[in-house]
């Protein structure tokens, strides 16, 4: 079947893009394979209107909503591949159908690399987290680590005191040159420079970790930085160009959330070196509308 614009990824940034074209009544369809990047977190902070709710509650609504419009239709399947030139688009789906548009809008997302440290993985998203904006409040007060996983590490650790009483575990990748003690030390923040080499606790907390020397240093939230890369091959399969990221690739843009390959357009954590639900929403929407206005004019 062919629609005016194909979404792959419907999360925060594909579901707004398709509400923008569907209030447009543009002929759509939204492409999920079900595994947001935010499954891991039993809510959503920081987002306006939806603070505390749980991600996969605010996608059901939205899932809702937009099944008000007649031209709206969902696919829930991965798409595995994607072919083509402006106004001659094709998107393969794992069960084997092939739809076409002319336009693409991909927000797929990513997907994170945590240290390889016992303990930490499995407590991802619950009481090991990496922004403080969408999760610091509600740790505050308690004992906080930052876990080094890449050079801007301490920016998080500088952060950080404003929640609670904060530890710097530097891991041997960040050298603490005078410079940044004194502002580590101005801001209150300890410094450790021993490397966590497992996590600690009951279930999903966290009581402390376990140092490289057998010492261990009680901890209540760890907060750390995942490397991070496109979870799909498909901007990459259509041509379009990426640019380096604090912590990875990311797709690269041109106004209106255009990607380098004419008509195709992109939004999310998978084309934003910042990760936020509120941002990836934002981005969504001009995507959306950049697609619509690319139809006209």
């Amino acid at each position: 079947m062919s629609y005016d614009v194909i979404i792959i990824g419907g999360g925060f940034a594909g579901m707004s893009a398709a509400l923008q074209l569907a209030r447009a009544r543009r002929p759509i369809l939204v492409v999920d394979a079900g595994l947001p990047r935010n499954r891991f977190a039993a809510a959503s902070h920081g987002f306006l209107g939806q603070d505390g709710a749980a991600p996969a509650a605010i996608m059901r609504e939205a899932l809702r909503q937009l099944s008000a419009y007649p031209t709206v239709n969902f696919v829930h399947v991965k798409a595995v591949s994607a072919a083509g030139e402006l106004d001659r688009f094709e998107v393969a789906l794992e069960n084997g159908e092939v739809h076409a548009a002319r336009r693409l809008v991909l927000t797929t997302g990513v997907a994170d690399t945590l240290p390889d440290i016992p303990g930490l993985a499995e407590r991802w998203g619950q009481s090991v987290m990496h922004c403080p904006y969408c999760h610091g409040y509600e740790v505050r007060d308690r004992r906080i680590g930052v876990l080094a996983n890449h050079p801007m590490a301490s920016h998080q650790a500088l952060m950080l005191p404003d929640w609670g009483p904060t530890t710097f575990f530097t891991q041997g990748m960040v050298p603490v040159d005078a410079e940044l003690a004194a502002k580590l030390e101005a801001r209150g923040v300890t410094v450790e420079t021993m490397a966590i080499v497992e996590v600690l606790g009951e279930g999903l907390a966290i009581s402390g970790v376990r140092l490289a020397d057998g010492r261990i240093a009680p901890l209540e939230a760890i907060f750390t930085v995942p490397k991070t890369a496109p979870v799909s091959p498909l901007a990459a399969q259509l041509g379009c160009a990426f640019e380096d990221g604090m912590t990875g690739p990311h797709v690269k843009l041109e106004a209106g959330q255009l990607t380098t390959t004419p008509g195709v357009y992109s939004a999310g954590d998978a084309a934003s070196p910042m990760h936020n639900a509120t941002l990836a929403s934002a981005a969504g929407v001009m995507a959306g509308i950049g697609a619509h206005q690319s139809l006209i004019f």
